[in-house]
């Protein structure tokens, strides 16, 4: 392969959110691999977004639903394409596949979006029993299992609409091994059609600041993205509160990209919780923290923000979410949680006990060297996706139900977009 094409959701901006690290991960291997690559989006020029020219990437700004693609695609004619997010799949495959039939189409999920909106759903579903709002705030992270999962699954749109991404694709990138199990046990997706592909290394710090120079608590993350924000109201009107009785002088510092008018609001010195927004650079206040705080009582995939806390050396205290497809059978580093009561002990415990805390430092050092090899990773998707461009006709062939899905699903978001794009030329 020489040509690859990826088609983003949004342009990426690997300062604001782990999706974004992610994708310039992508980016990066692939330029690596002296390949052409090319990143189209729909979506407007953003703030923060990386400068992907001076990686040598072509930039291109495409249109939802404009015949315009079609022609710019037949006359790039890569060799694959990448579709960030499912949704993006859904808008253009059908366009990729009648202009360039032989490309391979990969699909990186990011995460689950599906699992993430079941676990939003039963945390609503806990909270509508309470009877006001310091008891919503109060209830405790999702805990269900699988099967419970699927139950909620099951029922949702964006479970259908996903999936059925994942079968019309020909590879689909993974970065939890909590999904890859949930996808071919609950709704048989086959292990032909996923690829493990973690969040890569992120290179740490030559020398993390020792114990006695740090202070004061970190939580970071976009606060567009819904698990953060509540993750941030779990810490300001039950977590937090309970950490200052015990450490009256403790400080919290709430970093996150895109922060609302109702996220600053929540700004209070005088009880410690400091709301301070955009972080220029992520690592450096990472770097001076001593914990740092991942309340997450929903979500899905792999949490950037604790991989930048061990590549910190900076433990951090998180739920059964937050840890989930990250460190296997090997300890946290930090501590993982499932209730308030235990989540406060543990914070107290770590931020006092200097030899808990450098242990801790530790093994976060041993998950990220184990689990999230930057060249292990990258050599394992490169010879992934070699394979698949051998076997391309026979693999197709033996993923009937994609080619079902292809047959009868996009035809209908053909039509559906055609009939926009008329639509758009008659008012014109």
């Amino acid at each position: 392969m020489q040509n690859i094409l990826v088609i983003g959701y949004v342009w990426p901006e690997p300062r604001s959110s782990a999706a974004g690290s992610r994708m310039m991960e992508l980016l990066e291997l692939f330029r690596a691999q002296g390949w052409h690559v090319t990143f189209a989006s729909a979506a407007a020029l953003s703030e923060h977004r990386a400068d992907l020219t001076a990686l040598g990437i072509a930039e291109v700004q495409i249109a939802l639903n404009c015949d315009s693609f079609d022609q710019w695609l037949a006359e790039l004619q890569p060799d694959m394409v990448l579709f960030d997010r499912f949704f993006t799949e859904e808008q253009f495959a059908w366009r990729v596949e009648r202009a360039c039939p032989e490309a391979m189409r990969v699909l990186d999920t990011c995460d689950l979006h599906s699992l993430r909106e079941a676990r939003h759903h039963l945390l609503k579903a806990t909270q509508q029993a309470c009877s006001n709002e310091a008891d919503k705030q109060s209830v405790d992270a999702v805990t269900a299992g699988a099967d419970q999962l699927f139950e909620v699954m099951a029922n949702s749109d964006t479970a259908k609409r996903e999936v059925a991404a994942i079968f019309r694709s020909d590879l689909s990138l993974m970065i939890s091994g909590f999904e890859m199990q949930l996808l071919q046990q609950a709704f048989s997706v086959p292990a032909t059609l996923l690829h493990d592909c973690a969040l890569m290394l992120i290179p740490s710090a030559s020398k993390p600041a020792p114990f006695a120079e740090r202070a004061h608590f970190i939580s970071i993350g976009n606060f567009r993205h819904a698990p953060n924000w509540d993750s941030v109201l779990w810490l300001k009107h039950a977590l937090w509160p309970l950490v200052r009785q015990r450490l009256p002088h403790a400080q919290l510092h709430v970093y996150g990209a895109y922060p609302p008018p109702k996220a600053t609001a929540l700004h209070n010195p005088k009880q410690g919780f400091h709301v301070l927004g955009w972080a220029d650079d992520a690592h450096q206040v990472m770097g001076q923290a001593r914990i740092c705080l991942a309340p997450l009582r929903f979500g899905a995939g792999i949490k950037g923000k604790l991989a930048d806390a061990m590549a910190c050396g900076t433990p951090s205290i998180t739920t059964v979410i937050g840890s989930e497809g990250m460190h296997g059978d090997l300890p946290w580093g930090g501590a993982v949680v499932d209730c308030a009561a235990n989540f406060v002990d543990a914070a107290v415990a770590l931020y006092e006990d200097e030899n808990r805390w450098l242990q801790a430092q530790e093994q976060g050092a041993a998950i990220l060297q184990q689990r999230f090899d930057r060249q292990r990773l990258g050599s394992e998707l490169i010879n992934r996706l070699a394979q698949l461009s051998e076997n391309l006709d026979s693999h197709r062939r033996d993923n009937f139900i994609g080619g079902m899905l292809r047959h009868h699903t996009l035809k209908s978001t053909q039509y559906m977009s055609q009939w926009i794009a008329a639509k758009n030329q008659s008012a014109n």
